[in-house]
């Protein structure tokens, strides 16, 4: 007979709490931090503020003028981080974090999805977004995550998985 591992109670709770500041992480954060490779191979770090659908998708709406956006255009892979507020943390070595990698697609702005991503801006970030939506150097990308992690502290590390990386499964190793 084989053995089945329990879930131990503490267990339970404690993927209950990491659930829930998953979740805490793609509403109250407003932005991500994207790490980017230059056309040298280089790497570069930035952030901007991020929308996100039902599906766990991400989409940002940059200037063509930064750098960042050249490396999503000819890379077409990022590396994104969402992480919790430096003053809303209790030991800053352990910072609550999601880090996603995904693929990059360009939204173009005549199509339908433009219309909804900006329906998603807008619900986010009000007025504002409406003042800049009509900026012809700015563009929208759909971020695409292909696997991620979270961290909730020390030794509580998880890999995210499933059709919209929201199953949670605790690194052993």
């Amino acid at each position: 007979m084989t053995e089945q591992k329990k879930t131990e109670p503490h267990d339970a709770e404690a993927l209950a709490t990491a659930h829930n500041i998953y979740q805490d992480l793609l509403t109250k954060q407003q932005s991500i931090i994207l790490s980017t490779i230059n056309a040298d191979g280089s790497p570069h770090a930035s952030y901007t503020p991020f929308a996100i659908d039902d599906k766990k998708n991400f989409y940002i709406f940059i200037s063509t003028l930064a750098h960042h956006t050249g490396n999503l255009m000819n890379k077409g892979q990022v590396s994104i981080m969402v992480i919790a507020d430096e003053a809303e943390t209790s030991q800053i070595f352990a910072r609550h974090r999601l880090t996603f990698t995904c693929q990059v697609e360009v939204v173009e702005r005549d199509s339908d999805d433009w219309d909804n991503i900006a329906s998603l801006y807008e619900a986010r970030f009000g007025s504002f977004f409406n003042l800049i939506k009509g900026f012809k150097d700015f563009s929208m990308f759909k971020l695409v995550p292909q696997g991620g992690a979270l961290v909730v502290g020390f030794g509580q590390a998880y890999n995210l998985e499933g059709d919209t990386l929201d199953e949670l499964t605790l690194r052993r190793e």
